[in-house]
């Protein structure tokens, strides 16, 4: 059973890890680690929904790619809130949120 924690700790070495790989992608630390892995959570619960919903013609036409656009978005808008978190530009973004995705994914299926 993985607890709140584990998916913190995973979000955020996941990030680490993007911004080791990633030009364009720079943390400042752990704690900005931390608070980026926090916000994404939160955007990703309380936004995303809401804007696959209001852009769900887009998302049907693109047959789902638009959530790529969304999640570099929200990857930006996380980036724009955490001091400590940057991101160069849109597709330096598009590119982390599927790194971050696939780290994540593989992290938590060694945990597991």
């Amino acid at each position: 059973m993985i607890t709140l924690f584990t998916k913190i700790f995973v979000a955020a070495l996941s990030l680490v890890i993007t911004a080791y790989v990633i030009p364009g992608v720079e943390i400042d630390g752990a704690v900005a680690a931390i608070a980026a892995a926090v916000v994404l959570g939160v955007l990703n619960i309380l936004v995303k929904p809401l804007l696959i919903v209001l852009t769900l013609p887009i998302t049907i036409v693109s047959l789902g790619l638009f959530i790529f656009v969304i999640n570099a978005g929200l990857f930006m808008l996380a980036a724009y809130f955490i001091e400590g978190f940057t991101v160069s530009s849109f597709w330096v973004a598009l590119l982390a949120s599927l790194v971050v995705s696939i780290i994540s994914t593989l992290i938590h299926k060694f945990i597991e």
